[in-house]
């Protein structure tokens, strides 16, 4: 999957979870900070992330992202072209 559709995914999961606008997140943006993610909601994310992306992950590995663009970065990685 290439990194722009995975890009428009986690964005679009990140919005509907933190209840924010789309087109305001940036990748820069951090999960706890501007999008303000405590610790249940980055569980409920990771799990949509999940289900969006059709994946298994590390739960552990997956909440120390803590930017989208990480988030992004770290989806590419798993998810071949």
């Amino acid at each position: 999957m290439k990194r722009e559709e995975i890009a428009e995914r986690v964005i679009k999961v990140t919005a509907r979870e933190l209840n924010q606008k789309a087109e305001d997140i940036k990748e820069s943006d951090r999960f706890a900070y501007e999008l303000g993610a405590d610790s249940l909601k980055s569980i409920e994310l990771v799990a949509a992330f999940e289900e969006e992306l059709d994946l298994d992950l590390d739960e552990d590995e997956a909440l120390k992202v803590q930017t989208v663009g990480g988030a992004i970065d770290f989806f590419a990685k798993l998810l071949p072209e």
